[in-house]
């Protein structure tokens, strides 16, 4: 009897040591429904299972685990294991990653957008600053520079932004601000019913969220050449449930990074901005030029942004300067090139 139980247990650690890496399931918390915005984390989840056989999947819930607004805090406590989030919700949850939505960057295209993003999320302040949340930095959502649709009669010059009731958040809502503008932050799939309710004149978007949002149809005119700068959305995921998982799973989810990312530039590139200028006129929406001019005095009126930014988040013991600097400095790099 006694040999009997020893050949089973070394059996049993036989099967056990030959027994593939236990299935992982994570859920993902998004939010509207699937979009250009959300090409890579489905790319993602695709490219995971099929470098794991399907042992770790994804399951990707449009709004069912969370409000946009608090996929931070569901990342937090665990309610979720992966999340998307854009930094201007909150500017007080992930002051670092703020840096990106400063207006007039200067930002040119998406593969700039996911470079300076990626340069900043490597920093060491900004992972411990998300890491307050049990949250790890794994990729960016990169969106153009974000422009204007507005009701009424086109507005293209600053002065008639006076008084101008427009949806834009964080740096933006703050570059709209010091031309006589009032930037509220409705929700993202609040903004087509604050656009038919007369709550705001205007909507700031890029081109993607225009179509997914349908602020579009309420459009009149769109700010062609605008471009004060954008949102800023990373992808992040729960530490505890990133580091409980196994080498094989990890290489997974890492390894897949790049190719989702790319995945998803082509697909806006291709699908959103080259089909635009179609959309635009199938749907009668007026184009509006800004002059150099004009242009020029809104980078001169928001200049004393990114020094505030910096003033105040020093004040925070954040390195300002220095993520400041580091965007500068990566774009000046990317545009040398």
């Amino acid at each position: 009897m006694k040999k009997f139980l020893q050949g089973a247990a070394v059996a049993a650690i036989s099967v056990s040591i030959a027994a593939p890496a236990f299935a992982v399931e994570w859920s993902v918390s998004v939010w509207g429904k699937r979009r250009a915005f959300t090409e890579h984390v489905e790319k993602m989840a695709e490219l995971v299972s099929e470098k794991t056989n399907g042992d770790f999947t994804m399951n990707i819930s449009y709004g069912g685990l969370s409000k946009n607004t608090e996929n931070l805090d569901g990342i937090s406590i665990g309610a979720f294991e992966m999340a998307q989030f854009c930094a201007g919700y909150h500017e007080d949850k992930n002051p670092t990653i703020t840096v990106l939505e400063l207006p007039f960057l200067g930002v040119r295209n998406l593969d700039e957008e996911v470079a300076v993003s990626h340069a900043v999320y490597a920093h060491p302040a900004v992972q411990e600053d998300l890491a307050r949340w049990n949250a790890k930095l794994l990729m960016t959502s990169p969106m153009p520079q974000y422009n204007l649709v507005g009701t009424g009669d086109p507005r293209d010059t600053l002065a008639a932004f006076d008084g101008m009731r427009v949806r834009a958040t964080g740096g933006l809502g703050e570059a709209f601000k010091t031309v006589g503008a009032v930037p509220t932050s409705v929700p993202s799939n609040e903004a087509y019913n604050a656009m038919d309710a007369g709550v705001v004149d205007t909507v700031a978007f890029a081109q993607h969220a225009h179509l997914s949002f349908r602020t579009i149809d309420q459009a009149a005119w769109w700010t062609e050449n605008l471009n004060p700068g954008t949102v800023n959305c990373p992808i992040v995921v729960n530490i505890d449930a990133y580091e409980a998982l196994s080498p094989e799973h990890r290489e997974a989810l890492d390894g897949s990074v790049d190719a989702a990312i790319a995945y998803y530039v082509e697909n806006y590139e291709g699908n959103v901005l080259a089909q635009w200028d179609k959309i635009l006129d199938e749907k009668s929406v007026q184009k509006v030029q800004f002059s150099d001019e004009e242009l020029a005095k809104f980078r001169d009126a928001t200049a004393g942004i990114a020094q505030s930014w910096i003033e105040e988040k020093s004040a925070q013991g954040i390195p300002a300067q220095e993520l400041y600097d580091l965007v500068t400095a990566k774009l000046a790099e990317l545009h040398a090139e």
